[in-house]
């Protein structure tokens, strides 16, 4: 399993989640370009000396992504009509966010296996990407039986 970041532009959401990833034993795909000096101190602070036990490929733009990414695509967007937890994750997915400001293009949808979304209160637009991250990829290695233990 892995955790795709479609041009993510918060550095600290992108140390966090490499965090995240690392405590998981997830590998992780950047897909730039991002909206920061990708060696910001702030992803390192965010990421602490996790960074260091991550898996991570960059990937100069979504094309150069798309053509290294033999499963499936899981978008997770606020206009999915399936919950993660009606979702039938397999061990090989890759779970994709997008931008924090603007979610994914619909090119990016298309190109998705699955779409889905984290039931939230309604009147409220969504989580923090970050916190989505963690939420998603705990229940996907749960379902797949991939929990560290």
């Amino acid at each position: 399993m892995r955790l795709a970041l479609f041009q993510p532009e918060i550095p600290g959401n992108v140390g966090a989640m490499l965090r995240l990833c690392a405590c998981f034993g997830v590998g992780v795909d950047i897909i730039e370009p991002c909206g920061f000096i990708f060696s910001d101190a702030r992803v390192k602070r965010a990421g602490m000396d996790y960074i260091d036990h991550v898996s991570m490929k960059r990937h100069a733009d979504w094309d150069a992504f798309s053509l290294t990414t033999p499963n499936r695509l899981i978008l997770l967007t606020t206009k999915a009509e399936t919950s993660l937890y009606d979702f039938n994750f397999q061990p090989g997915d890759t779970l994709l966010l997008g931008q924090e400001s603007a979610g994914a293009p619909e090119h990016v949808h298309q190109a998705a296996a699955g779409r889905i979304k984290i039931p939230i209160k309604q009147g409220l637009r969504s989580f923090n990407v970050s916190m989505a991250a963690g939420i998603a990829l705990a229940e996907a290695l749960r379902q797949t039986g991939a929990l560290p233990q």
